[in-house]
């Protein structure tokens, strides 16, 4: 399970180069620009033969990725997911979109399983964002929260927020 705000999009405006200066793109740097490209790679070095899914949702992009990666858990209590969420700053030609305020680049991997009695679960929750601005990261806000043992923990992204707890 791979989520991310932008993706591959320093080897997009590559490609964009190449193509408005007449040269052919690199197949490589196009078959890495596709969102999901890092999952199939990693897929393939690891022999992984299951599915895996990439969720991009602009500054919600970390939430959906967890709610995925949560309901998969869910689904196949059996079976760990890896999460991995990564970001990083986008390309000179598009900087002016940044949001402003993450740390970038950020990567964060994260097993998620179901829990066993001995275990302190983190309950997850969202809800429809009230018209508040976005966290610069949810992704940064999450990591803080399970490296403090905070009991819980919150951030909104666009349209939703999010929300940790600490079972007791």
């Amino acid at each position: 399970m791979f989520a991310s705000r932008h993706g591959e999009y320093d080897r997009t405006v590559s490609i964009f180069e190449a193509l408005a200066s007449g040269e052919q793109p690199s197949p490589a740097e196009f078959s890495m620009s596709v969102h999901h490209s890092l999952a199939g790679l990693l897929s393939v070095h690891a022999g992984n033969r299951g599915v895996h899914t990439a969720v991009a949702a602009g500054a919600d992009s970390f939430g959906f990725g967890f709610l995925e990666a949560v309901s998969l858990v869910s689904e196949r209590p059996a079976d760990p997911v890896l999460f991995v969420y990564y970001d990083e700053p986008l390309p000179s030609p598009y900087e002016r979109f940044r949001e402003g305020g993450e740390t970038l680049p950020l990567v964060l991997a994260l097993e998620l399983r179901k829990p066993s009695e001995d275990d302190r679960a983190i309950t997850f929750t969202a809800t429809p964002a009230e018209n508040k601005t976005p966290s610069p990261s949810a992704a940064e806000d999450f990591l803080h929260f399970y490296l403090s043992g905070a009991p819980q923990a919150a951030s909104d992204g666009q349209r939703m927020h999010w929300r940790w707890r600490r079972d007791a």
